[in-house]
């Protein structure tokens, strides 16, 4: 049977660098909503047509479109035997809709890792942030500042702070991934799949707890 592990985590724990070595390691693929979303615009298919009409109107994709980007997607040869999934289902509801989708496959969720942290520890990470104009590079006040302030290592360009990484948005941010997140804790919990990992921990800590957590 194909093995499904859905990562769950607040901005700023870690969850996408996880993601990636945790899908690496368990030889999944990573399958991240958010790159599912670009994909399909970027390459106007049925699906991304769709998904872009409702984002030009300012309303939220329904349930269904995404839905179908992800059975699309479970359908490629290298989901045979499951897959990582970061970012969906984001609710109950939707959580719902998955196991339907997963039964097509001949499974269903078997681990649902929970990275979290407190909020300061969160805001710290990420408040800290800087980015370089040129390319993108990414730097942190405390944990990886550049050599010379406000200028990037690699290419010499300006540092800047993104709008959501700073202070209020990302107070914003964290609040409102944990009101809408709340419920969907409680539903993967009720069915004995949710681990909670400590995702304050250094970042070899948390993927030693996550492969705990798989190989269990």
């Amino acid at each position: 049977m194909p093995t499904y592990i859905v990562l769950l985590g607040p901005p700023g724990v870690g969850k996408g660098t996880q993601a990636k070595i945790l899908a690496e390691t368990a030889s999944l693929p990573h399958i991240s909503s958010g790159d599912l979303f670009r994909e399909n615009i970027k390459n106007e298919t049925e699906l991304g047509k769709l998904a872009q009409s409702y984002m030009n109107k300012g309303e939220l994709v329904p349930d269904d479109v995404t839905i179908g980007m992800i059975r699309a997607r479970l359908s490629q040869p290298d989901c045979v035997n499951g897959a990582l999934l970061d970012g969906f289902p984001r609710t109950s509801v939707q959580a719902d809709a998955l196991e339907k989708l997963l039964a097509e496959f001949g499974g269903s969720v078997n681990h649902v890792p929970y990275i979290t942290a407190a909020e300061p520890v969160l805001v710290e990470r990420l408040g800290g942030r800087w980015t370089c104009r040129a390319n993108g590079h990414v730097f942190h006040e405390k944990h990886n500042p550049p050599k010379q302030a406000g200028a990037c290592d690699l290419d010499g360009s300006e540092l800047y702070q993104r709008d959501d990484d700073k202070s209020e948005t990302v107070h914003r941010r964290i609040q409102v991934y944990f009101g809408q997140t709340a419920p969907l804790i409680e539903y993967y919990r009720q069915r004995g799949l949710l681990t909670e990992i400590n995702g304050a921990q250094a970042i070899e800590k948390v993927t030693a707890d996550l492969l705990a957590v798989i190989k269990k």
